[in-house]
Order: C-alpha cells, then sequence, then structure tokens
C-alpha cells in the first residue's frame, strides 16, 4: 500500500486493517487478516482457541508487533508492520485503544481507584484531581462507587472485571478492545460483566470483542467474524453468522457451543 493509498473506506469507518499476518516461529497465527471497524459498532470475533482472536485484539492495542499488514485509524494513523515500526507509532496505536483483559490484570499492590488512575495520570499526563475525578464518576456508573479503596484480593471475579473495564474507559480511547471478558468468571458473575458491556454498546462506543457468549453476540454485534486457524472462514450480520451460517465449520462450531451434550 503506498503512503497515500487509504485502507479506511469513506462510510465512517474508525478502523481498517488490511493484510494483517502474524507467526510465532514457524507456527502462523495470523494470515491477512482483514477488518475494517466503524464508528460505534461492535464487532465480535468467535472461533475455537487458538485461532488468533486475541492476537487480533493485541495487534491492535500495539502488545504484539505483526509481522505484516496496515492497521489505520480514521484521524491520518497508518502503520504498515511490512516496515519498521518506531515506538512512537506504537504508542499512537496504543492511544486511540483501550484492552480490557481476559484475567483482569490489575496491580495487586494498587486500590480500585489508584488502578483506574493510572494510565490518565502516568501515560496521558492528566492531572492527578481530574483523573480521580473522572474515575469515581465510572466507579459509580458499575456499581463499584464503594469499592474505590478495595485491593483487587478484595474484590469478586466479576467486580475486578468491571474494574478492568472502568481503568479502560478512564482512557477516553477511541476504540475498546475485549479479550473474552467474561471467561474467567463463575457463571453467575457473567450476567453484571455482559451487561454493562451491552450499556456501553449502547451509548455508541466502537467494540471488537473476543467472546464465547454466542447470545450476547447475537444481541449486540453488528458483525460477527468467526476465525479458525488464523483465517477469517466467515462473517456477516450476527442474524446469519449464528442462526443460518454458510459455511459448515462455522456451523458446527455453532451448534457444538449452543448444544455442549
Amino acid at each position: 500500500m503506498s503512503p497515500t493509498e487509504s485502507a479506511l473506506p469513506d462510510d465512517g469507518a474508525l478502523l481498517a486493517v488490511r493484510g494483517l499476518r502474524k507467526a510465532f516461529g514457524q507456527q502462523e497465527v495470523l494470515k491477512s487478516i482483514d477488518l475494517t471497524v466503524r464508528r460505534g459498532e461492535v464487532v465480535t470475533l468467535i472461533g475455537p482457541s487458538g485461532s488468533g482472536k486475541t492476537t487480533v485484539l493485541r495487534s491492535l492495542n500495539g502488545l504484539e508487533i505483526p509481522d505484516a499488514g496496515v492497521v489505520e485509524f480514521a484521524g491520518g494513523l497508518s502503520v504498515d508492520f511490512s516496515a519498521p515500526v518506531s515506538k512512537k507509532q506504537l504508542a499512537a496505536v496504543r492511544d486511540r485503544s483501550a484492552m480490557v483483559f481476559q484475567h483482569y490484570n490489575l496491580f495487586p499492590h494498587k486500590t480500585t481507584l489508584e488502578n483506574v488512575i493510572e494510565g490518565p495520570v502516568q501515560v496521558q499526563k492528566k492531572p492527578k484531581a481530574q483523573a480521580v475525578q473522572e474515575a469515581r464518576e465510572l466507579l459509580a456508573r458499575v456499581g463499584l462507587a464503594d469499592k474505590e479503596n478495595s485491593y483487587p484480593f478484595e474484590l469478586s471475579g466479576g467486580q475486578q472485571q468491571r474494574v478492568g473495564i472502568v481503568r479502560a474507559l478512564a482512557l477516553r480511547p477511541q476504540l475498546l478492545l475485549f479479550d473474552e471478558p467474561t471467561s474467567a468468571l463463575d457463571p453467575e458473575l457473567v450476567g453484571d460483566v455482559l451487561t454493562v458491556i451491552k450499556e456501553l454498546a449502547d451509548e455508541g462506543w466502537t467494540m471488537v470483542v473476543v467472546t464465547h457468549e454466542l447470545a450476547f453476540a447475537r444481541e449486540v454485534a453488528d458483525e460477527v467474524i468467526f476465525m479458525e486457524g488464523g483465517v477469517v472462514v466467515e462473517r456477516g450480520h450476527p442474524d446469519t453468522v449464528l442462526r443460518d451460517p454458510r459455511e459448515e465449520r462455522t456451523r458446527q462450531f455453532v451448534n457444538r457451543l449452543l448444544n455442549p451434550f
């Protein structure tokens, strides 16, 4: 792709990914992935373990450096990973997105409030008083106003994950990335976290969500992408991909999750 050629279609797209590739040693994890996410859209990635879903998210957040491919955000940021990438370029990618991790990744020695303000204060250089005020507003929004002085070990898994979501929101990113946000939770705690994510979708946040919760994907997603073996097998509206998939492999996967026994 030439420096003047844009991967972004002129239809309100926030993010365009073209030809994303990544290998770990001899194992090719991503094999030329294409992805477009429009502003306010929720895209869900589904597929078996090892299909490359998390690697896609980590590449969009600059936590993984792809071997090739272009990642472009609206506003003029375009990074071609087939050439050497600078720290400044990676920082610009991270500035535009925020990740909610599967296993929370909270600092165990910091309180809830300290976890939430860490990024805004240390990375974005926001005044601490402002960061604290905004963090408290966000914590109240997810029902954790009374937990600002609690440490992670004092919180349930669902509460920790809601702190993780607030920590991401506090960065005011253009794009929210969720990596299996409920897979580490007890079943009875899943609903609280999914409710928060659904509310964010209703408010117009742009999100890419890796999930195995197909009912949730059907309810909130604008597009569902089924991946396997580092490639996109099928993509489309959730009513198509999750109810009447075109590809037999997609059908097998969906049926297995919906009918595990």
